[in-house]
């Protein structure tokens, strides 16, 4: 007699997308006492995170439902630093917001207001006592806002401890290429490369490409790639000692032009290298660096910190934001297609707001009630979204 073969128990839930919210997904649900499959196409943190700064803020966040998961991610991710190995490089190095005159200090004076009304940790600075704070910022701006609740991790090996304390088994270079569901509609796991993967929970974390992966099914949203670039410069002394970056970088994020805008972004890095931004378009997935955009970037961050004229910039990259046309993500269940969650839209605070994302998710798979400020993230938002506005490109 020729013994069965013995095939391993389906998992409770997979998980597309191996990024900063997937490995946040993973983490919670298995926390949660579920089972996890996290599914990449490519390697972990090989998107969107890999190529993100590891921003972790509450200072470019309007009071609202955004700020609340902001403000809860915080939290959580003190807590992680606290749980996870110290190389994930978590830096509580606060937050410094700088005008370079009187009207945008005073629009950011009365943004910081309204935060510390919402429980952000916001303080005036004067002009007079910028360089207590960043001694190589240049003359002449007239005062900023310090957010001592900002911080910095390392992305990329975030999301790697964030997945091997999860418990989850993973399935990297595999890419999902359609949903699979029952005769009744509901979600029964993915199609990939590889074959198929059965689960009765999907969490669509897919980042830039998340906007297509339930398309098929009639459960697509309008996540578009909006393009950044960073700059990276040789490694040096701790020149900068916050993340530092101009008023107008809070519009340019809640900015709708397909066109390239660009804001003044600088920050120091534990490894020594200073990360200068910030750059958006809506130019598809298109790597193309673009020398434009990078002049933009080295002479904004020369213009605040003279001392970096001299510094060699050892390379750039490109990565893609998944953007949502209203700026906020898509995060719980779609009443589309039972067994689906999704993850995704998080644009460039992905990292910042993975844990809080996580637990989100985590609750929503196992029943649990969900804050009613979530309400703003529903999916069934975006029902009627046209087919158009999905980008190039499958799935992850």
């Amino acid at each position: 007699m020729v013994p069965a073969v013995s095939q391993r128990k389906p998992p409770d839930v997979i998980v597309v997308g191996a990024g900063a919210v997937g490995a946040a997904c993973a983490y919670h649900a298995g926390r949660a006492g579920l089972s996890v499959t996290v599914v990449d196409r490519g390697p972990v943190a090989g998107g969107t995170t890999g190529a993100g700064e590891g921003n972790i803020l509450v200072s470019d966040k309007e009071p609202g439902p955004e700020l609340e998961l902001a403000l809860l991610s915080g939290q959580l991710w003190r807590e992680l630093a606290d749980a996870l190995p110290p190389d994930i490089e978590y830096e509580p190095k606060g937050g410094l917001v700088v005008a370079d005159d009187r009207e945008r200090l005073d629009a950011l004076r009365a943004l910081a207001a309204a935060q510390s009304a919402a429980g952000v940790e916001a303080y005036e600075v004067p002009a007079a006592a910028l360089r207590d704070l960043e001694p190589h910022l240049a003359p002449g701006l007239a005062g900023a806002v310090h957010y001592p609740q900002d911080a910095q991790v390392m992305p990329a090996l975030a999301a790697a401890r964030l997945l091997r304390a999860s418990g989850a088994r993973l399935r990297l270079g595999e890419e999902v290429t359609g949903l699979l569901t029952t005769a009744a509609g509901r979600v029964r796991g993915v199609r990939t490369t590889r074959g198929d993967l059965h689960a009765p929970a999907v969490v669509n974390a897919a980042g830039a490409w998340a906007g297509s992966l339930a398309s098929g099914i009639g459960a697509g949203l309008p996540v578009l790639p909006r393009r950044g670039f960073v700059l990276v410069t040789e490694p040096l002394p701790r020149v900068v000692r916050h993340k530092v970056y101009t008023a107008d970088y809070v519009a340019d994020v809640a900015g709708d032009t397909a066109a390239l805008r660009t804001s003044t972004v600088v920050e120091g890095t534990a490894a020594g290298p200073v990360l200068i931004g910030a750059s958006r378009e809506l130019s598809g997935f298109d790597r193309t660096l673009s020398i434009p955009a990078l002049r933009r970037l080295a002479a904004g961050a020369v213009a605040l910190f003279p001392v970096l004229a001299g510094v060699r910039a050892l390379r750039a990259y490109a990565g893609f934001r998944p953007y949502l046309p209203d700026h906020l993500p898509a995060i719980g269940p779609d009443p589309r297609v039972p067994g689906l969650v999704h993850a995704c839209g998080h644009e460039g605070a992905g990292i910042g707001l993975a844990p809080a994302t996580g637990l989100l998710v985590a609750r929503a798979l196992t029943g649990g009630e969900l804050p009613g400020w979530t309400r703003a993230f529903r999916p069934e938002r975006f029902a009627a979204a046209p087919k158009e506005a999905r980008p190039e490109g499958g799935p992850p």
